[in-house]
Formats: C-alpha cells, sequence, structure tokens
C-alpha cells in the first residue's frame, strides 16, 4: 500500500452538503485521516470546511491527512485538467492533494465553471431534451496533463477510477509517470480478482469503493434488498465467530486481500465500528467462503445508470 496512505479511508460520496462539515470533524476525532472526495461529489467546498476547522482546533495537522480528489469527465481535455484540479483544491483548502485520480475512462464535453459546477453527466440538463455528450478527448492527453499536475507540484501522485484490465495495459505503455491508485468497485459480490492482479503485476496499489457491497445503492435504486451482504451465511458466521460485526467482517476482507477501502457512514458510532478491525484476522478458510460469494455483480455501472438516467448507453465495462 502506498506509503503514508491509510489503509481505512473515509468517503465522501452520497454525504448531504450541510453535513459534510460535521461529519469530516467527527471522522477526524474518530481517528480518520484518509478522505476520499471528488468534484462530483458536490460537496468539496464543506469538506474543507471541516478539514480546515479539524487543523485550527488542533486535532490534527495537514502532514497528519491523505485527501484524495478525482477529474470530472467533462474536464479530460488537457487545456482544462489543471482547472479542474485548482478548482478541487481551492474548495478543499489545499495547496497540493496526495492523490488525484480520473473519475471515470470518460471524456464529455467540457461545462465551464462558472456556468455549472459540478457539471455532472448531463451537458445541459435545463433543456427539453437534456443530453450526455461524449468529447473526443483520447485518455493519453488526460494523463499527459495530470502528469503535469505532478511536475507542477499540485498533486503528489496521480491514479485513476473504474479503468479494466486492457486500459491498464495501454496507459502503461505510454506513461512518463506511472499511476499509484487504481480505485474500483470491489467487495465479495464483486472480486475483481483478475483485475486487481493485473493492478498489482505494474506496482499499482488498489482502493475499493463501496466495500459494503449493495448498501451505498438501495436509496439510488440501484440494488435490490436481497442484495445485501450483510445477511450471507459466510459473512454472519465469520462474524459471530470473532464477535463482530458482518460490517466489520466485509471490510475486514476488503483490507486482508490487500487493498485499501473508503466505507462511508454519517454516523458517528459507525465511524468508530468502520475503524475497529484490526484486533481479529479471519482464517484462511472463513477468507476463501467470504471470496466465493462472487457474483461479478457491479453495481455502479456506467452501461446501466447512463442509459437509465441520461438516455445514452455507454458501457465500459464488457
Amino acid at each position: 500500500m502506498l506509503q503514508d496512505m491509510p489503509q481505512i479511508g473515509f468517503g465522501l460520496w452520497k454525504i448531504p452538503q450541510q453535513d459534510t462539515a460535521a461529519s469530516v470533524i467527527e471522522a477526524v476525532r474518530a481517528g480518520y485521516r484518509h478522505f476520499d472526495s471528488a468534484a462530483d461529489y458536490a460537496n468539496e467546498a464543506e469538506t474543507g470546511e471541516g478539514l480546515a476547522q479539524a487543523i485550527a482546533e488542533g486535532l490534527v495537522t495537514r502532514d497528519d491527512l491523505w485527501v484524495t480528489s478525482k477529474l470530472w469527465n467533462t474536464f479530460h481535455a488537457a487545456q482544462h485538467v489543471e482547472e479542474a484540479c485548482r478548482k478541487s483544491l481551492a474548495d478543499l483548502q489545499l495547496d497540493c492533494l496526495d492523490l488525484y485520480l480520473i473519475h471515470f475512462p470518460i471524456a464529455l464535453e467540457y461545462v465551464p465553471i462558472a456556468q455549472r459546477y459540478p457539471p455532472e453527466w448531463l451537458n445541459n440538463p435545463s433543456d427539453a431534451i437534456p443530453e450526455m455528450k461524449r468529447a473526443a478527448v483520447p485518455l493519453h492527453e488526460t494523463w499527459a496533463a495530470m502528469e503535469a499536475l505532478v511536475d507542477k507540484g499540485l498533486v503528489k501522485r496521480i491514479g485513476i477510477c473504474n479503468y479494466n484490465s486492457a486500459l491498464i495495459h495501454d496507459l502503461m505503455t505510454y506513461a512518463r509517470i506511472k499511476p499509484a491508485m487504481l480505485q474500483i468497485e470491489a467487495h465479495p459480490y464483486l472480486t475483481q480478482e483478475k483485475l486487481i492482479r493485473c493492478a498489482g503485476e505494474y506496482g499499482i496499489d488498489v482502493t475499493a469503493f463501496s466495500p459494503l457491497g449493495a448498501q451505498s445503492y438501495f436509496e439510488l435504486n440501484m440494488a435490490d434488498a436481497g442484495e445485501s451482504l450483510l445477511g450471507s451465511a459466510a459473512v454472519m458466521v465469520a462474524a459471530q465467530a470473532h464477535g463482530k460485526t458482518p460490517a466489520q467482517v466485509l471490510l475486514r476482507w476488503g483490507v486482508q486481500r490487500g487493498t485499501a477501502i473508503i466505507p462511508k457512514t454519517s454516523k458517528p458510532d459507525r465511524m468508530r465500528e468502520n475503524l475497529a478491525i484490526d484486533d481479529f484476522a479471519l482464517s484462511n478458510v472463513e477468507m476463501a467462503a467470504i471470496t466465493s460469494l462472487n457474483q461479478d455483480r457491479r453495481f455502479n455501472d456506467p452501461g446501466v445508470f447512463t442509459e437509465a438516467a441520461f438516455g445514452t448507453f455507454h458501457p465500459i465495462y464488457d
């Protein structure tokens, strides 16, 4: 795992703006030092307020923190990458990011920050027929602009999200600065073993988002209630054996297989619960039983939600 990056991070996706600053401060108090943000989460300004207050109160120093953000799809063109990064830095009240990731391997037409921010997926949401407009920007152009951010000292490391193995192989043929991190959806219903192994072959660390599986997607109608991993027999047996909650077992599984994890919660007791997974280890039998739950079930799939929500079929996984 990357030096200085805590293996358990605090995910900021879907935390309401009005709750974000307080949640960040509470997370710092709970012991989190790794914060996973993105322009598209629409709460980076509030995240910055929380981090600034935590630092002002002496709870942490900037050097104690690891802050990740992500380049949104509408800023892929070389001339817009630095603009997007500087906006995130300003909102987060930081001089430098520890890690900056390409959020999706999807280029969309540019939307000026002054016009709408975050731009989200639709180019013209107020039109009678709003559209998701693709942009003709190759990923190698975006990556070169990401490398320039490192050269300028705006970010310490760069990486990728939601890439498949073919895109990783291609990226490694032209990257002057190699990606430090691959962030992907990964949980026992989507173990992604080949992709994680591929990243490892290139020395790329992996962060798993949605490490609890379906829990993040119920409210978005992207998962059915029956798809929860918390009630699966393999997880419940391990939880009972170790005196832990099913959620802690799932998070431990993610950490023990060598990935970083970024669970999300705004509840202080759950924040502490999610961190309390270092005092036990799953056996090889328990790990194998949980891994065998794999169904290749992807909850966060652009090949599904872009068509359903934005009227454009745009798969990135076959």
